[in-house]
């Protein structure tokens, strides 16, 4: 038993990292400190004012754990990680998870390229960007192929000249073909020049040039050509709208602020403590300035309480952004002081390589800027509003009211099952799972049916559910590691006695309902505790019900179809430990179809050529292992 109190005299007063548990052992939240000692302790001082979140998070937290780091700037690192690993249901937490692109010129090379890239790397290439929008990269980076007829294949030049007939982008005048030694080393490098000038945002000469190219082009009555070069203008004029040029200095710098879904709402409104206690959504605008120029700019949503304050929402915003992006600006710029300024500015700079300021400008344009990044996110929130509040009807809304037909409290993890036959053949079976009304998809499952002969709908279900909740856990994030608050069950009373079955057996108390069906295949209520739920077909809980029980036939039968697409009949096989193509062939061979496989005994199996009493039981113990 965890003993909160006498845990809380163990603490040391160094820098570190905690985590609190709730009763489920799920990680709740996750700080960061200079004196865990102190800091803790804070969280179980009743005299202490904390705010509504903290007093609420408190009330939950059935135990806490710490690391011990030897400077808060490993603390903050650490703590950076964890929220990220973890995503604690108390942390400000940024709902996008964004990376931005580079264009990548191979300058190192011989032959240097033009790429796309995803992350900057110490590889003596130069980088542009990071660009807000791929696409983008991707139109400068063919635009770039039109004027400047430079490579971006991954031929090693000029080891592999002439080895190879020249690519595509030859044909369409979109590359000088080096490979070939159809252009000398240095007029291809006198073209990279001008492709760094162009990036670097010098295209007067370039326009100029194509000017002369068109002019020409139209006085020798060339008329195709000429629109060609009038289109690669365009083109260029185009990307340079995208890079707005500024006045900053020609610096990098990112311009931060924000707006929340109070600013909003009417001032003056006093909030009942229940509505302090709901998740608000924030917005963040970043404008990214590169060079002194403005390349793009960026909003990102947030899941925060309502008594987090803009300083707060503001630190953990940067430490989560700037853990992520590969390239720190020299300067952020935020329309908020915060509390950890000097360790963030410290972590930055420890990752930018050389010294990062947080300013908060307070007059002239700079001020103004940041200004015009807090209108942008309040214009996003503004805009946006009503569809999250349609949004979060359709996920959390309808979890509330699934929670009312049934009388459950708390529904977090819902896990829904199908099973699905091949052609009369052959069960399979799907475990989706939705958290908070929305699928999580990287906690699906699928079940090959081992245990069961024939298409038996009821013995199939009972396999699948003893083997997901008896599995034995790899780790904690482990699909299976998480027990659901509710199980759904596609189909009604027999279903649902099927389950209660098998968390019987296995000691288990999880509540289950059964997504009834009518004549036509069409949910009309909820099977719970040996009564028929009705339910209003018109709510955003029956339809959330709808979405799960047919998500669950669809990844049933899509799994099913692949493997038909695979030869189903050997793919069970495949699963065998230690059962090589080699003894499969022979298997089949000499048992002609799965079902005397499964049938055989130990005896029967080593009869089969090249199987030895290792592996005939190794496939006996497949299909006849003990269910638990």
């Amino acid at each position: 038993m965890f003993d909160i109190q006498e845990e809380l005299k163990k603490l040391p007063g160094s820098p570190g990292v905690y985590l609190m548990h709730d009763a489920r052992d799920e990680i709740i939240y996750v700080g960061k400190a200079v004196s865990l000692k102190n800091r803790v302790r804070q969280y179980f001082q009743s005299s202490r004012n904390k705010g509504v979140k903290i007093e609420q998070m408190v009330t939950q937290i059935a135990r806490f754990e710490y690391i011990v780091t030897d400077s808060e700037l490993e603390a903050l690192v650490l703590e950076c990680n964890l929220i990220k690993e973890y995503r604690p249901k108390y942390n400000t937490m940024l709902k996008d998870d964004k990376s931005y692109p580079f264009i990548k010129v191979t300058v190192q090379e011989p032959f240097p390229r033009v790429l796309f890239a995803r992350r900057m790397k110490k590889d003596k290439a130069r980088y542009y960007g990071p660009y807000t929008s791929a696409g983008a990269v991707k139109d400068v980076i063919e635009l770039v192929r039109k004027l400047y007829r430079v490579r971006s294949c991954s031929r090693v030049l000029p080891r592999d000249t002439g080895k190879e007939r020249p690519c595509l982008y030859y044909h369409m005048k979109q590359c000088a073909a080096p490979c070939q030694g159809y252009i000398s080393r240095e007029d291809y490098r006198e073209g990279i020049r001008k492709v760094l000038e162009f990036l670097n945002g010098n295209v007067k000469d370039t326009i100029s040039e194509l000017e002369e190219k068109m002019k020409n082009a139209a006085e020798d009555l060339r008329f195709e050509e000429a629109g060609e070069y009038r289109d690669l203008i365009q083109s260029i004029q185009k990307v340079g709208e995208r890079q707005k040029v500024t006045s900053y200095g020609g610096e990098d710098k990112d311009v931060v602020a924000m707006a929340m879904q109070q600013d909003l709402e009417e001032n003056g409104k006093e909030e009942k403590p229940e509505e302090q206690l709901r998740e608000q959504d924030a917005v963040v605008q970043v404008f990214f300035i590169r060079e002194g120029k403005l390349i793009g700019r960026d909003h990102f949503y947030l899941k925060t309480a309502r008594g987090d304050s803009r300083g707060q929402i503001l630190s953990s915003f940067l430490k989560q952004f700037y853990s992520g992006t590969p390239f720190i600006p020299k300067e952020v710029m935020l329309q908020e002081e915060i509390d950890d300024r000097a360790i963030i500015e410290e972590w930055l700079s420890s990752r930018r390589g050389q010294k990062v300021q947080i300013r908060v400008p307070k007059k002239g344009s700079k001020e103004k800027l940041v200004e015009l990044a807090a209108e942008n996110a309040r214009m996003v929130l503004s805009k946006d509003k009503e569809r999250l509040k349609r949004e979060e009807g359709r996920t959390i809304g309808a979890v509330h009211e699934i929670e009312d037909w049934t009388g459950l409290k708390g529904i977090q993890r819902m896990e829904a099952y199908d099973i699905s036959n091949i052609s009369g053949f052959e069960s399979v079976g799907s475990m989706v799972v939705y958290e908070r009304g929305r699928p999580k998809r990287s906690d699906y499952r699928k079940f090959k049916i081992k245990w069961v002969q024939g298409p038996n709908d009821y013995a199939s279900m009972e396999e699948v559910l003893t083997r997901r909740f008896s599995h034995e856990t790899k780790g904690e994030h482990d699909s299976f590691s998480k027990l659901p608050d509710l199980i759904l069950m596609d189909g009604g009373r027999g279903q649902v006695n099927i389950a209660l079955k098998v968390l019987e057996k296995l000691g288990l108390e999880i509540p289950v309902c059964g997504m009834v069906k009518d004549d036509k295949h069409r949910t009309r209520g909820l099977y719970y505790q040996n009564e028929e739920i009705p339910i209003d077909t018109n709510t955003e809980g029956f339809k959330l019900i709808t979405r799960i029980q047919d998500e669950a036939h669809r990844f049933a039968i899509e799994f099913h179809r692949s493997l038909r697409s695979r030869e189903q009949v050997r793919s069970i096989l495949d699963d065998i430990p230690g059962i090589g193509p080699a003894r499969r062939k022979a298997l089949m061979r000499y048992f002609k179809s799965l079902e005397a496989i499964r049938d055989a005994s130990v005896e029967e199996l080593k009869e089969a050529d090249s199987m030895n009493e290792k592996s005939a039981r190794q496939v006996y113990e497949f299909f006849h292992g003990n269910p638990r």
